[in-house]
């Protein structure tokens, strides 16, 4: 009785993981140059010292969708997006080097380069840190040149090159905050990539499908409903075993 009830509550528990990483993708739908998740389900036996004797389902994340999402016509001259694969690479936030799609781009007020959650980009040179200007211009190829302020038109400061990449997606991961980085820490980072170019004007979407995560979330809800109800099933089969016992 013991391995139906184990089997049921394992189940439960690993559908409530794959309700939130759909409900993730779902509250993400309209986040800039966001990479939905994928989730898979799959049998696992429980292993220790002796032979495996129960087992339970388990919930995995094994990828992300890579596909490109929409472009987003803005006409601001600070959004960009790259065209077909590539990355930007910025300072996440333990401070080491990571990689978006987001190209929501603007200048603190310190001069700072960031994008629209707030992370840094990382230049030829390291982190871009502009001086005060007038006017801004970010090429096809991803070099920002800006007009120094009060100099005239035909004054540029030194150009910075965007650093943008384009490492193997098989060692690429998601993490908790929603940047990609190597599988393995001890990578280095990636090298700059002169063959990408991106677009001015534009915004990369969400590839999320909406209607694919609501689906996958009434279908995984309702699988929760079954092992609750099988969980409940097994506790009154159990009762009932007891109570014959008992009378004998």
């Amino acid at each position: 009785m013991d391995r139906a009830l184990y089997i049921a509550m394992s189940g439960a528990k690993q559908n409530t993981l794959g309700q939130t990483a759909h409900a993730n993708n779902l509250a993400n739908a309209s986040t800039t140059g966001f990479r939905s998740d994928y989730t898979q389900s799959r049998a696992m036996g429980v292993f220790g010292d002796y032979f495996p004797t129960r087992a339970y389902a388990m919930t995995e994340r094994p990828a992300s969708d890579f596909r490109q999402g929409p472009l987003i016509e803005t006409g601001n001259s600070m959004d960009v997006t790259i065209e077909g694969e590539g990355w930007f690479a910025v300072v996440g936030p333990d401070g080491k080097e990571a990689y978006t799609r987001a190209g929501d781009l603007s200048v603190d007020p310190a001069g700072r380069l960031m994008n629209g959650s707030g992370l840094q980009l990382i230049g030829d040179a390291g982190p871009v840190v502009l001086p005060e200007f007038q006017s801004i211009d970010i090429s096809k190829a991803g070099i920002v040149t800006i007009q120094p302020l009060g100099e005239t038109p035909a004054a540029v400061a030194e150009p910075v090159q965007l650093k943008l990449v384009k490492p193997d997606a098989q060692q690429l991961e998601k993490g908790e905050d929603g940047l990609f980085r190597f599988r393995d820490p001890a990578t280095p980072p990636a090298a700059a990539d002169p063959s990408i170019t991106v677009v001015n004007g534009f915004t990369e979407g969400s590839n999320v499908n909406a209607v694919t995560e609501l689906t996958s979330l009434i279908s995984l809800n309702r699988q929760y409903e079954m092992q609750v109800k099988l969980m409940k099933r097994v506790d009154e089969n159990s009762a009932a075993t007891t109570q014959i016992l008992s009378s004998q």
